[in-house]
């Protein structure tokens, strides 16, 4: 992911209003994140921890999402849907996300159980256990790299869709 600014990140939010655009709280240490590391920023808001934001590039266009936590809890582990990790180090939780234009304004959502603060693109690098003997890790770890990529591609593509 290139380096973005902060104009970048608040004009990129498709499900937000100009209100919640200028409420938005940057990451902390927002100036030294490690960009090249990273499939999607996606961060807590530290004045309102209910909220979060995930940003991501696409085909050269920065596409992002404001997400609200729900309450609740489920009744086994849940398995994020974005990096479809089974060995989690974190939490997973359940997020909603206001769907963007007249739909989003009609109160329309789209939700999702994600990684409670949002770890997936170091989870995805992580070598995954040797599941048989002449497995190569770096070709998994980069199919899950590929996966995280199209799931949130997929999940911002269910936000931004009209029906």
């Amino acid at each position: 992911m290139h380096a973005l600014t902060e104009q970048q990140i608040r004009d990129s939010l498709i499900n937000a209003s100009r209100r919640e655009r200028t409420a938005l709280t940057l990451p902390a240490g927002f100036d030294t994140l490690p960009w090249d590391a990273l499939d999607f920023l996606g961060w807590r808001d530290a004045k309102f921890p209910q909220v979060g934001y995930v940003v991501r590039e696409s085909k050269g266009t920065t596409e992002g999402v404001m997400l609200r936590q729900v309450d609740g809890r489920t009744r086994s582990r849940p398995q994020c849907a974005w990096c479809e990790d089974v060995l989690l180090p974190n939490d997973v939780v359940y997020f909603n996300a206001k769907r963007a234009g007249k739909a989003g304004r009609n109160g329309n959502t789209v939700s999702t159980l994600v990684c409670a603060s949002f770890e997936c693109s170091a989870n995805v690098r992580s070598l995954p256990p040797l599941p048989y003997p002449g497995f190569d890790l770096e070709t998994g770890r980069q199919r899950r790299i590929a996966a995280l990529q199209e799931n949130i591609g997929n999940f911002v593509q269910r936000v931004t869709d009209e029906d």
